[in-house]
């Protein structure tokens, strides 16, 4: 299952982080915006070509660093069709340079819907014999709160491509508890949608144990994930939040089992925006971003042991 290979390049690595790849325009140092502007205009196309420059210089400097990318689509729909080709190229040399990628896409839908997302971001479309893939990302992200049949087309679009997918669970953002944390009967909303995900999955356990539908599970709530890591053994963890959330690596500690498995923490703009704390002009960006992901690794390190 796909958690093995993700959980196979965090053992080799002794990292199990995870880099963002959500850059704005004006994340982007500069020189590069600057260059690009002069050969595409200060447009969309500009802007396009300014991101694929910046992404493929943080993917350069972090692939002997970390095992995996996350690229958000937000950042790159709002920048129409363009972004979104750039997308999919991001996608293709993250993979080449030998990175797991998860895309953030979030989505929540169900039926032949979902199967259609499912074929965008997965297994790929089928026209006149043959199946065409565009994204092909490794993994993604969704929201189950539709219920079981918005998560289950896309497990089935996985399971023939060895791939995964991540569900919302217990979120980090301030708002989460609104709804996640209403009592639904002897049980919290979050750990009802962790219980349903986890059975949803069931069989589809890799050699570490986990199944193919992992859920996120906010490093700002460090007491929820220590019970969810208690209560979902077979559920493999994304954890965001930690760095500029709030989140600390004793809390998303909590994430990860005994093994120090079982879980893989973003950061996003502490990586990607760590040249602008260096005092340069941008020049640094790919060295800073490579420093950054060092320490962020040295710092979860002195709570999490990988074996």
């Amino acid at each position: 299952m796909s958690f093995d290979v993700l959980q196979d390049k965090i053992r080799a690595m002794k990292n199990p982080t995870v880099a963002g790849l959500d850059a704005r325009i004006e994340y982007v140092p500069e020189h590069i915006r600057r260059a690009a502007f002069e050969e595409r205009g200060p447009g969309l196309e500009g802007a396009v070509e300014a991101i694929w420059q910046f992404n493929r210089g943080l993917i350069d400097a972090l692939c002997d660093i970390v095992p995996a990318v996350k690229p958000q689509a937000a950042y790159y729909e709002n920048l129409g069709w363009r972004g979104m080709e750039m997308l999919e190229r991001t996608i293709r040399y993250a993979k080449e340079r030998g990175l797991f990628v998860i895309a953030d896409i979030k989505r929540g839908d169900i039926g032949s819907t979902a199967a259609a997302y499912a074929e965008g971001w997965l297994s790929g479309a089928k026209i006149e014999g043959q199946v065409c893939k565009s994204f092909d990302a490794d993994c993604v992200t969704l929201n189950g709160y539709m219920g079981s049949d918005s998560i289950k087309p896309f497990l089935e679009a996985a399971k023939g491509e060895d791939k995964c997918v991540f569900v919302l669970v217990k979120t980090s953002n301030p708002g989460s508890g609104e709804l996640q944390d209403i009592v639904a009967g002897d049980r919290l909303v979050y750990q009802v949608m962790g219980d349903l995900n986890e059975r949803i999955a069931a069989g589809t356990e890799g050699k570490y144990g986990y199944t193919m539908a992992g859920a996120v599970t906010g490093a700002t709530y460090p007491d929820d994930i220590k019970q969810l890591r208690k209560r979902l053994e077979h559920t493999f963890f994304l954890v965001p939040g930690y760095g500029a959330q709030g989140g600390t690596a004793a809390d998303v500690a909590n994430a990860f089992d005994r093994y120090g498995h079982g879980a893989i923490v973003n950061s996003s703009r502490g990586i990607m925006c760590a040249w602008q704390k260096t005092g340069g002009d941008g020049h640094d960006f790919a060295r800073a971003a490579r420093d950054a992901a060092i320490a962020m690794k040295e710092d979860i390190g002195q709570f999490v042991t990988v074996l």
